[in-house]
């Protein structure tokens, strides 16, 4: 299906009729201009004189993290496109109602309940573990299903709630495979582990400490910044003291970049190596020189994974948006995706027959790859590789063997 020929589009309950072949392009790219405010109240007033299924998408519209949340509304924005295009799911159109969690733990919460309150069918969306966490509780209260696109936190599928469920990889999966990274690739004999306070931050790092002491790897320093902050190099120099080989950093890109400018001035000859949060072009776009061979383990980002699926995703994301997606999107179109399959398999569109379909869910064949939950709702085959700024691109590192082995990116 291509988005240029897409004739009638409710996208966030507006619409607007169309030529063949010249408007779908020039719509998308209108609603992602329009204000999100402006967009939901249009949606709710349409919600009440048309029949639509509202999905609510829980991101960081504000703040350091901003951009992020924006690729997540795109990237369920495209999905929703499609699915509309094509009838929709039961007859019915999809809609999306939009949130600002701000990655802030109270704001979260109140954006939780507004989606509730507005009577959301499901909600997918969500990026910092931090804000994701109240946002579950609340929605576990409610009875509403959650995917999440980007929340690795294991804490919010171990409540054995059953209402979340994720289409991305678990903290500690990545932190063991880190570990792993560090060890066999990189040659560390040392290594410094740095978070930034955060729920996810600090899991990925004891999970990635954990799993290098056991593999007798020397942690010469564990701990954490303050995020926000202009400046880290007393912090990088000490750490350089320490004489480590490698930096693991596990927090989000705003500091990573600080960090990333620090160690090229202060501490060049230390490895740095990095968690999913900062697989972000704003890593590359800020950090200049400095970002230059810096190393980032990852869910596969949308342009490196191999699926049909996604090679035609990136192709319409970068036919609506005019840039390349966002690191998550890809994993917010799945997380669209599954919901509107979990609607159509339950013949409902209530909360709870949602929640039980995705529970049911044997095989989705995804952007991502196949989909399917455990009991816990993690994704059963989730997949991470390594990724390298050369060139002032991400470009491919190693990836994992059906062993479980880092191997070199062909």
């Amino acid at each position: 299906m291509r988005i240029d020929s897409i004739r009638s589009i409710p996208l966030f309950g507006v619409r607007r009729r169309m030529g063949p072949g010249s408007g779908g392009i020039a719509l998308l790219a209108w609603a992602v201009g329009v204000g999100l405010a402006l967009a939901l109240a249009q949606q709710l007033a349409e919600a009440q004189a048309r029949d639509i299924i509202e999905i609510g998408v829980p991101v960081p519209l504000s703040g350091s993290c901003a951009q992020a949340g924006k690729d997540i509304v795109d990237g369920a924005m495209l999905a929703v496109v499609q699915i509309n295009s094509e009838g929709g799911v039961l007859g019915r159109q999809l809609a999306l109602v939009p949130k600002d969690d701000a990655c802030n733990a109270d704001i979260a919460a109140q954006a939780a309940s507004q989606l509730a309150s507005a009577g959301v069918a499901a909600v997918a969306g969500g990026y910092c573990s931090s804000a994701a966490l109240p946002e579950l509780r609340v929605l576990h209260d409610q009875g509403i299903p959650y995917v999440l696109d980007a929340s690795t936190f294991p804490q919010l599928t171990d409540h054995g709630w059953n209402n979340a469920f994720r289409t991305i990889g678990r903290t500690d999966s990545q932190g063991a495979l880190a570990a792993q990274f560090m060890k066999d690739v990189l040659h560390a004999r040392r290594a410094a582990v740095m978070n930034d306070g955060s729920a996810y931050s600090q899991g990925l790092a004891k999970s990635a400490v954990d799993a290098l002491k056991k593999d007798g790897i020397d942690v010469v320093y564990d701990g954490a910044i303050t995020p926000g902050q202009q400046d880290y190099g007393d912090t990088v120099k000490s750490v350089g003291a320490l004489k480590p080989d490698v930096l693991y950093y596990t927090g989000y890109s705003a500091e990573a970049i600080v960090l990333a400018q620090n160690r090229h001035a202060l501490a060049p000859s230390i490895k740095y190596f990095m968690g999913n949060g900062t697989a972000d072009p704003a890593l590359i776009e800020k950090g200049g020189a400095a970002a230059e061979g810096m190393i980032v383990m990852t869910s596969p980002l949308p342009q490196f994974l191999e699926t049909a699926g996604a090679r035609r995703f990136v192709k319409a994301y970068e036919a609506a948006y005019r840039r390349a997606p966002g690191p998550y999107s890809v994993y917010e179109y799945d997380a669209i995706g599954v919901t509107a399959w979990a609607i159509k398999s339950a013949k409902s569109a209530k909360p709870e027959d949602i929640a039980a379909a995705l529970h049911r869910l044997k095989s989705y064949n995804g952007a991502t790859g196949e989909i399917a939950f455990d009991q816990k709702g993690d994704r059963a085959k989730a997949a991470f590789m390594a990724v390298t700024v050369r060139d002032g691109k991400f470009q491919p590192y190693a990836n994992l063997d059906a062993k479980g082995r880092w191997v070199a990116a062909k």
